[in-house]
């Protein structure tokens, strides 16, 4: 069977209507105006100018949150995506922070938390101008024709490969189960670890192997689902979700690896979409339900609580909350969110940065060094959590495993942290050539091609641009992408392919196969 897909929608012509872009841009700045009426009139906290920033972050951020709304791009275009969580993080978080009241709590906090909420926002509304026209101006040069090799499964290398890797990830997790006593001591092993740091130290690269066997499994269900005439239902497909989860606490997810989790999710949803059959938009809002309840529960876990007593009841899930310092507020705004942090930043930066020094790039070229083995490179740049610690707290307060900051600063912060605030528009340009890149990446490659399988992870990875600091990054694209990037070229015959690079792609998935080719 055959369907259409693309980056963008295309109107006849083959590009999208600027008049249809306008439409996009009033309904953008209406509903920020409308949404930030509603916080103003339900609290006199509102009565304050960081409103007014805070309104054109969410303006600009929501452009491509209604374009993505309205179908104007498709369901895992990463610019549609990434338009809906900025509208969250630029927009509704730094709204959610003062209807709450709910900020970082290790700081002493300024006098205001709305004023620099404010300018941080002007700072975010420059760093979004920069990401669009940097965005824009790219994806027109990127918009070329392409000639290539297509990447199509070897179907002798593909039976093999499949089952040698299964195997053997399977089994090297079983080795790990036996190494701590089971389930039940790998768990307690767990618990032990995150209080004296380093039971499962030197673990990584087994890990980095053997939890890849969920999304092999995924990727090998997925191929073989694909060459039958017949797609598989949203039950067969829920049902391959639901074993991917259990599959994934188990590869991983009982050491305290949420992120892991999330992750194979999204990524499996993704290549449901590239290949089998096109996700619809309220899949997603569901799954954005479940996440938040999941990264609660999880929370619960990670703090040894008992986790069933969560499904009890509110009240519950209140003491719970209360016992562990993981509710729904924090969840959402610290899990999901950088606002409070970020304002932070600059507030600090601005009123008190005597004894402080600027990173300078140490925090990102210790994200490049991890890629270096210690025998090779044994000094190394300062990390983020050294650099992060004595900026909170002071010159020559960290101490590893005693004293220092675990906070995650995200894009913006952590140039601030190298750079001074002036960096964050330059950072938010250079997001916006990567961002681009990867539409243009996902659009050139041929319908039939292996390499889709890997788009998921991509897009996932500029979310992670946005809220995440350069070594987690880096972290997930080896941790994560390594054994599926050589699992895929591995079992990959690469033909000649030439094909172009339009707003708009006639994809045949690997549905429109011959079963012969298997």
């Amino acid at each position: 069977m055959r369907h259409r897909w693309s980056i963008a929608s295309a109107d006849k012509t083959g590009v999208l209507s600027q008049r249809d872009g306008v439409v996009s841009v009033f309904i953008s700045f209406f509903v920020a105006v409308l949404i930030s009426s509603g916080f103003a009139l339900s609290s006199d906290s509102f009565q304050h100018w960081f409103l007014i920033p805070v309104v054109l972050c969410g303006a600009l951020a929501g452009i491509d949150a209604v374009d993505w709304f309205r179908g104007r791009v498709q369901p895992f275009d990463p610019a549609g995506l990434l338009g809906v969580y900025c509208t969250f993080a630029l927009f509704l978080a730094p709204l959610l922070h003062v209807a709450w009241d709910f900020w970082m709590y290790e700081v002493p906090p300024p006098p205001d938390w709305r004023d620099w909420l404010g300018y941080m926002a002007l700072l975010n509304v420059a760093g979004l101008l920069a990401y669009r026209i940097s965005r824009t101006v790219f994806s027109r040069l990127m918009s070329v024709r392409y000639r290539g090799s297509t990447w199509r499964p070897s179907p002798e290398m593909f039976r093999v490969v499949s089952a040698v890797v299964l195997c053997a990830t399977a089994a090297l997790q079983a080795s790990v189960y036996i190494q701590k006593g089971g389930i039940t001591g790998y768990i307690e092993e767990f618990h032990k670890d995150s209080v004296a740091q380093g039971s499962f130290a030197g673990m990584g690269w087994i890990f980095m192997f053997s939890e890849s066997f969920p999304i092999l499994a995924a990727f090998v269900f997925i191929i073989y689902a694909s060459r039958r005439p017949r797609k598989p239902g949203w039950f067969t497909l829920g049902l391959l979700l639901v074993i991917l989860f259990v599959l994934q606490m188990l590869f991983g997810g009982l050491r305290g690896s949420r992120l892991n989790t999330v992750i194979s999710l999204f990524w499996v949803v993704g290549t449901i979409h590239f290949f089998l059959r096109p996700v619809p938009k309220r899949v997603l809002f569901a799954g954005i339900v479940i996440l938040i309840v999941f990264l609660q529960v999880y929370a619960f876990y990670k703090a040894n609580a008992d986790v069933t007593a969560a499904f009890e009841g509110s009240e519950e899930r209140e003491r719970l909350s209360s016992k562990t310092g993981y509710t729904m507020h924090s969840v959402i705004l610290t899990d999901l969110g950088r606002a409070d942090v970020q304002a932070y930043m600059l507030y600090k930066l601005v009123t008190d940065s005597k004894d402080f020094t600027y990173a300078r790039g140490r925090t990102y070229l210790f994200a490049a060094s991890l890629l270096i083995p210690r025998w090779i490179l044994p000094e190394r740049p300062n990390s983020k959590l050294k650099e992060g610690t004595e900026f909170q707290w002071g010159p020559g307060s960290y101490e590893p495993g005693l004293v220092e900051s675990r906070r995650v600063y995200g894009l913006a912060g952590e140039a601030m942290l190298n750079f001074s605030p002036l960096s964050v528009p330059f950072a938010f340009a250079l997001f916006g050539f990567l961002v681009a890149q990867m539409r243009a990446w996902i659009r050139a490659l041929d319908p039939c091609d292996l390499r889709l399988l890997l788009a998921p992870l991509g897009i996932y990875l500029c979310f992670c641009g946005l809220n995440m600091d350069a070594e987690i990054i880096l972290f997930i694209a080896v941790k994560n992408g390594l054994m599926p990037t050589l699992f895929i070229m591995t079992i990959a015959t690469r033909l000649r392919s030439t094909r172009f690079a339009p707003h708009s792609v006639r994809l045949v998935p690997l549905a429109g196969l011959r079963n012969q080719d298997f």
